[in-house]
């Protein structure tokens, strides 16, 4: 047995396009990737209701966004970290950029699962030329190439 827990859970009345098993093992296949071996890290697949609320109160935006991640370790300590996925907004938001909702909540697991890691990308137009954003599409497209065993 590892040193890595990863704990999924779906909202009351979030209907996921993917299921818990399957973002657990995309989150495991992110800390896999980037050498950690002992990590806690939590998910939680919210409502545009919940996630405009954290996106309020700990952000101080206004309204749904499609992830928000909080790392909860110190420097030199193992990973410990809560992501939180809107899935309305990755279902909106999926058509945009010609990905199925699935897979747009998958990335969106791996792209709070690096950020829980620390690493971080410029915001507005800047997001998608930055190194953190090419690393979460080289990790996804790995994901699904490699077809890791449900958990």
């Amino acid at each position: 047995m590892d040193g890595i827990e990863v704990d999924v859970s779906v909202g009351e009345g979030v209907s996921s396009p993917v299921d818990a098993a399957r973002v657990e093992a995309a989150v495991r296949h992110v800390l896999r990737e980037e050498g950690v071996d002992s990590a806690e890290i939590s998910v939680a697949l919210v409502s545009d209701v919940e996630i405009a609320s954290l996106n309020e109160d700990y952000l101080q935006h206004e309204g749904p966004t499609d992830v928000i991640s909080f790392a909860l370790h110190e420097q030199g300590e193992s990973p410990l970290g809560d992501i939180y996925v809107g899935v309305e907004q990755a279902t909106r938001q999926a058509a945009e950029f010609g990905a199925t909702p699935s897979e747009e909540v998958l990335r969106l697991a791996i792209h709070g699962t690096l950020h829980v890691l620390g690493w971080e990308h410029p915001e507005g137009a800047g997001r998608t030329e930055s190194e953190m954003f090419a690393r979460q599409e080289e990790l996804l497209k790995r994901y699904f190439e490699g077809s890791p065993p449900e958990p």
